[in-house]
């Protein structure tokens, strides 16, 4: 297999290294790859600044919501209605 870049290996290496749940199955190590993507894709402080404020604030919270949704995804495979902050 191809070496994997640095976004894709990090969603890989949070499915491979979370814990297998006997009742779970599969669904914490998702809920771990998911996680992982959304810190790749709508990181928790979004630094994308073009200079136009509105355009920023719009950007920034658009992430937000990106961020917010994805994470209750993965706290409902997790089984919890907590999301849980996720590793950088």
């Amino acid at each position: 297999m191809t070496e994997l870049s640095p976004a894709p290996q990090a969603v890989l290496d949070a499915y491979d290294n979370s814990p297998f749940d006997e009742d779970c199955g599969d669904r914490v190590a998702i809920a771990a790859a998911l996680e992982a993507v959304v810190d790749q894709v709508a990181p928790e402080n979004y630094s994308g600044c073009t200079g136009d404020t509105d355009w920023d604030l719009g950007m920034e919270s658009r992430n937000e919501c990106i961020r917010d949704e994805l994470l209750a995804i993965a706290a409902e495979l997790r089984g919890t209605t907590t999301p849980t902050e996720t590793i950088s």
